[in-house]
């Protein structure tokens, strides 16, 4: 019988091994077990797992055990994606040096005041966490001094590349000492982050977990056929059906995670929207309402849930299937911590999500299976099965009830029976709730087909003819075609399919080259030869003049207003 790794057998030291009991960790996670020795030993680490994993304890405890708690200077920096993330690493850390009082770590990222960061970096402090533009912001004004740090973490690589991150990091990189640690932590491991790996490491140890460990044994996965009007109805009903206390649903676009949040909200459900139109504080506002329990649903896009970090989290809904199937695997891994079980709820509406359905199964390897909607018996017996334990909760209340058993009285004075009391009451109670359910219809339209129709049909169905007849992907961060918004400008960009370009490339990469809001970034359609996108026009001007002078997947682009 194969002996239990404890921390305890990792060569850790005693504050650490408290500290981690104090956190409720039993023993080490399969990343940190074999990432932990590593990186004590002072090796360079390629780290392929996905958040959920343990990978920030993985590298955050040998960081804090080589740190020179006598040297005030930074000695570690760690790049993350999103500020989200940067906090939420940078919280653990504080966690994990609990025992260690003269080691002390800092967040910096972008949305908050510099000044305050200044400050925090002049006191003097050994591990700095950051997203790559406000660590270069420091980089520029010298109030960051990297001279002394011996260890770079680069967690969740792919992300940053995704967003138009690579000339900062390798600035970053080529700035540091030359004798020191690089640590990269990725879910993927395409091309570009092989580059930099060859490029910035030495002899790097590489740590895979295993698809089967980083997927979802514990999540059960379905999936809707519903149309795309009935989504929230359905989201509504799923949530009442099953008494979900936390879920999280995500969209492609910051303008349906509004919407998305208006309609949850104008049906008595608390939610609250997560996107990158949010200042800082209101993201921490929205973020602590959810784990504190006083809004049950936080609607999200990708981008801003990364980091997100919730251990109660019962249910997850894809309301638009992700565009990029990695965005699938940490989607679905914000339910299901901690060795507990959790659902993923996929909708699927027409042809186009239907191919995407069977993409995400190939990928994972696993059919999601087909579910049909509560039934309006079952929700009618839900009802009544809380109206039951209502009425025993009050019963148990001990209070003065006589002007309640006068009402009761004068009822029965006049003749009414106290079955056609009750009748009443319960009609009031659940009249109005059932009504609603019979009006709801989510039969998908006729001409979907099933599931086995779809599976025969041709996927270039699929396809829409762009400019010269060519066929091409209608990618769109959105679910349905609809008629463009009066405040955006559509754009012509000479990058296509041939050139591997995904939606996530543009918009990662105008998000971090302008500044420009993913989120407010429209419908993208891809095609062989060349794209479009739609941009607030506000923003179209400023959004050519970077772009033009930039590159897109290390191929220069020409972006333009397209002529109609």
């Amino acid at each position: 019988m194969e002996k239990e790794i404890l921390f305890s057998d990792l060569g850790v030291s005693e504050e650490i091994l408290r500290a981690v009991e104090d956190m409720g960790y039993t023993q080490p996670s399969p990343i940190q077990a074999q990432t932990i020795p590593l990186l004590l030993q002072g090796a360079d680490v390629i780290g392929q797992a996905q958040t959920g994993t343990g990978k920030t304890a993985a590298f955050g405890i040998p960081i804090i055990d080589r740190i020179d708690s006598n040297n005030k200077k930074p000695q570690a920096l760690i790049l993350c994606p999103t500020r989200e993330l940067a906090v939420q690493v940078e919280g653990e850390i504080v966690k994990l040096t609990k025992y260690n009082r003269k080691i002390s770590s800092t967040c910096i990222y972008g949305g908050e005041s510099i000044d305050r960061q200044i400050r925090s970096l002049k006191k003097g402090v050994q591990i700095v966490v950051g997203t790559p533009g406000r660590i270069m912001d420091h980089m520029d004004r010298r109030t960051l001094d990297l001279s002394q740090v011996s260890i770079i973490v680069l967690d969740e690589a792919d992300e940053m590349l995704d967003m138009g991150f690579r000339d900062d990091i390798e600035k970053i990189l080529s700035s540091m000492p030359i004798e020191r640690q690089t640590v990269f932590f990725s879910a993927t491991m395409p091309k570009p982050i092989l580059e930099l790996t060859r490029k910035y490491q030495t002899d790097p140890e590489i740590i895979k977990v295993l698809r089967k460990e980083l997927t979802v044994e514990n999540i059960s996965q379905l999936y809707f056929d519903v149309r795309s009007g009935l989504k929230t109805d359905l989201i509504s009903r799923l949530i009442n059906l099953h008494q979900y206390k936390l879920s999280v649903i995500f969209c492609n676009t910051k303008r349906v995670t509004d919407e998305v949040t208006e309609e949850l909200t104008a049906k008595g459900i608390p939610a609250e929207a997560l996107h990158g139109d949010l200042s800082q504080a209101q993201r921490t506002k929205v973020m602590n309402k959810f784990r504190k329990g006083h809004c049950s649903v936080l609607v999200a896009t990708d981008v801003a849930a990364r980091g997100i970090d919730v251990e109660n989290v019962e249910a997850v809904f894809n309301y638009d299937l992700p565009l990029d199937e990695e965005n699938y695997v940490h989607r679905i891994g914000r339910t299901g911590r901690a060795g507990r079980s959790g659902t993923a709820i996929s909708f699927v509406s027409g042809r186009r999500d239907a191919g995407r359905l069977r993409d995400l199964e190939r990928f994972i390897k696993t059919q999601i299976e087909k579910a049909a909607p509560p039934s309006v018996d079952q929700l009618i017996q839900m009802k009544k099965d809380q109206l039951t334990k209502d009425i025993h909760r009050q019963l148990a209340k001990e209070e003065d009830n006589s002007i309640y058993e006068q009402a009761v009285e004068s009822l029965l004075a006049e003749g009414i029976s106290i079955e056609q009391v009750a009748l009443s009451l319960v009609k009031m109670q659940l009249g109005e709730a059932i009504d609603k359910f019979k009006e709801m219809n989510f039969t998908p339209d006729k001409d979907r087909g099933g599931r086995d129709d779809r599976r025969k049909r041709d996927r270039n169905d699929r396809g829409t003819r762009g400019r010269n007849g060519e066929r091409g992907d209608r990618s769109g961060r959105r679910g349905n075609k609809k008629e463009r918004e009066p405040n955006m400008a559509r754009l012509f960009l000479n990058l296509g399919k041939k050139d591997r370009i995904r939606p996530n490339d543009i918009v990662g990469a105008i998000a971090g080259e302008t500044g420009v809001s993913g989120g407010s970034i429209g419908e993208i359609d891809i095609y062989d030869s060349f794209s479009f996108v739609d941009i607030p026009k506000k923003d179209a001007s400023h959004v050519i003049n970077v772009m033009n002078t930039n590159t897109i997947k290390g191929k220069s682009v020409n972006f333009e207003i397209s002529k109609p």
